[in-house]
């Protein structure tokens, strides 16, 4: 954007569309020494807190998201060159809030938005994975958005995922982007392969 186009209104307008095509930080070559936790967590509804209050500012909650960072010890840390604070996660750090599917059977492909606008296609970069969820025996169906972050789908977004399924080799699950992920075994769920 040139500065003849800019709009004297709002000096800030197109600051979300310059950082979705630069792309989030290199987080993953940086490092810099622990400088401890720190009171920030992210709910498993994908809402983050801050000292227990929620972030409601989804320009900040971006940004934190776009530094943010799962290590080998498997805890999650906010990191800048030039320090790295431990935070909270409930669940997955990313809600899947949104699905597009396209084409059918083995051509389908399944696309996904989070709530920080991050946009996901399942391939095999960013797979499908479905965890049991303790308590109910149900299934909790997780995306890959980047470098070992995912994101929980929606459980609004499951059933419509469910509805995009098909039996293959004796197992329930779907197709995205040439690739089949198995959700359950067709017969634990009264389906004939």
């Amino acid at each position: 954007m040139n500065t003849d186009q800019r709009d004297a209104s709002n000096p800030l307008k197109g600051l979300g569309e310059a950082r979705k095509a630069k792309g989030p930080p290199p987080v993953h070559l940086w490092n810099p020494p622990f400088c401890g936790d720190i009171d920030m967590r992210i709910a498993q509804d994908g809402t983050w807190f801050y000292m227990n209050s929620p972030i409601g500012r989804k320009p900040l909650v971006q940004l934190f998201s776009s530094v943010l960072r799962l290590d080998a010890d498997g805890k999650y840390y906010l990191v800048t060159p030039v320090e790295k604070v431990g935070i909270r996660v409930d669940d997955a750090p990313f809600t899947a809030v949104r699905m597009q599917v396209e084409g059918a059977g083995r051509e389908q492909v399944i696309r996904f938005e989070t709530n920080v606008d991050d946009a996901v296609t399942v391939d095999a970069a960013h797979p499908l994975r479905f965890a049991a969820e303790a308590g109910t025996g149900g299934l909790k169906p997780y995306v890959v958005v980047r470098a070992g972050l995912e994101a929980l789908v929606s459980r609004a977004l499951f059933y419509d995922l469910a509805a995009a399924g098909v039996v293959e080799e004796g197992w329930f699950g779907v197709w995205s982007s040439g690739r089949f992920y198995p959700m359950q075994k067709a017969a634990e769920i009264g389906l004939a392969s």
